[in-house]
């Protein structure tokens, strides 16, 4: 067989996982395989056709793909899979695909990525475990993958030759039982570690920050999703920090537009800046949205989302807000959500932040990788 694997034209910038293990698969019962990108047409005539999806979001390259495809080669099986496909199997049957694929494609999530596909990426992607404890309603985990599972009990197997890095797409990877084992191989491993869908900041202990520090991390991820979570998140941040890892080395995805007001933001950002740590902003969009950025929160207007998004563009570093001390100062006298978020300067006041006395942060751009999602097929 020869099997085309076809990335529709949306933006990412990772390699489609699902289809480099489909690759695996296919190679290991000796097929032929040519990744395509968005409506590129394959060298020969395929026999068997896979298009992975995304984001529900970004559905129109998908239907673009499968309708390419589809007219090229009409009796060539063609199978659609990924998030999309998994979130709106329905919608995604009007794209015109012989078969709409809802999960993970079983015989072939074990296997080792085919990354000779993708020469030039150099970072090993992997699951240690799927799932996650938590049920976050903002989420789509809950439904992809459920509870813990697929706990592996090694991830060297994992490792392409001659890759840099390691990129763990676990949805809670301290919720699972094997996280020490997954730490100590990491630490073995001595490669670059990027825990890429973050850190739960409540399991985060002293224990915890240790061992994270033994690691090659250039940046720890966590997220401050509701006000409640304050007392977690100030404790994990301090944890990390008396375990030598630094406020700037530390970004916090930052939720926004789902149950909170904007005055619940600015508390949580202005907390962030206080503490000494990078706040990254995240617009909530329901999971099976078709379109961006439609979705206005019960407690937000467009007007105000505008705001932020202006702020991150013009205030901020590639969409976050660092603790630079002239942004953190700008928050701390801010009194309320349009103070801290207005463009225009205003006239210096006196801080009302504790700790303005100290020294100031240094000022040096953090690393910022933006948040990946669990490729399916």
């Amino acid at each position: 067989m020869h099997v085309a694997l076809v990335e529709p034209s949306y933006y990412t910038r990772y390699p489609p996982l699902g289809l480099l293990k489909l690759s695996a698969y296919h190679k290991k019962r000796r097929d032929t395989v040519e990744l395509l990108k968005g409506t590129r047409k394959p060298a020969e005539q395929p026999d068997q056709v896979y298009v992975t999806s995304l984001f529900t979001y970004a559905w129109k390259p998908v239907h673009e793909s499968v309708k390419l495809f589809k007219s090229l080669f009409p009796t060539v099986p063609l199978t659609l899979g990924g998030i999309y496909a998994s979130l709106l199997p329905d919608h995604a049957r009007l794209s015109g695909a012989d078969k709409v694929h809802v999960g993970l494609f079983k015989d072939a999530e074990e296997l080792l990525p085919d990354y000779s596909l993708v020469p030039n990426w150099k970072r090993s992607i992997l699951f240690s475990s799927r799932g996650c404890v938590r049920k976050c309603g903002f989420c789509a985990v809950p439904e992809l993958e459920g509870e813990i599972n697929s706990i592996k009990s090694t991830i060297k197997n994992l490792i392409y030759p001659g890759h840099t890095g390691v990129v763990l797409w676990d949805n809670n990877i301290l919720g699972a039982p094997n996280w020490q084992q997954v730490f100590r191989e990491l630490h073995e491993l001595g490669l670059n570690v990027d825990f890429n869908q973050g850190l739960d900041a409540r399991l985060i202990t002293k224990e915890v920050a240790k061992q994270i520090r033994t690691l090659r991390v250039r940046v720890v991820r966590l997220a401050y999703d509701y006000i409640e979570n304050e007392l977690f998140l100030e404790k994990a941040i301090r944890l990390l920090n008396e375990a030598g890892i630094r406020g700037r080395d530390i970004l916090v995805y930052t939720l926004y537009n789902y149950k909170d007001s904007p005055e619940d933001f600015f508390q949580r950002v202005k907390s962030l800046l206080d503490w000494g740590v990078v706040s990254y902003p995240m617009r909530y969009e329901p999971p099976t949205s078709l379109e961006k950025n439609h979705h206005v929160g019960s407690c937000w207007s467009r007007e105000e989302l505008e705001m932020v998004s202006d702020a991150q563009r013009v205030l901020g570093n590639m969409g976050a807000f660092p603790p630079y001390e002239g942004l953190r100062r700008k928050f701390c006298e801010a009194v309320s959500f349009h103070e801290a978020f207005e463009l225009r300067p205003r006239k210096k006041r006196e801080p009302r932040c504790e700790g303005d006395s100290l020294n100031p942060v240094r000022q040096e751009e953090p690393v910022i990788v933006g948040a990946a999602t669990p490729s399916l097929l």
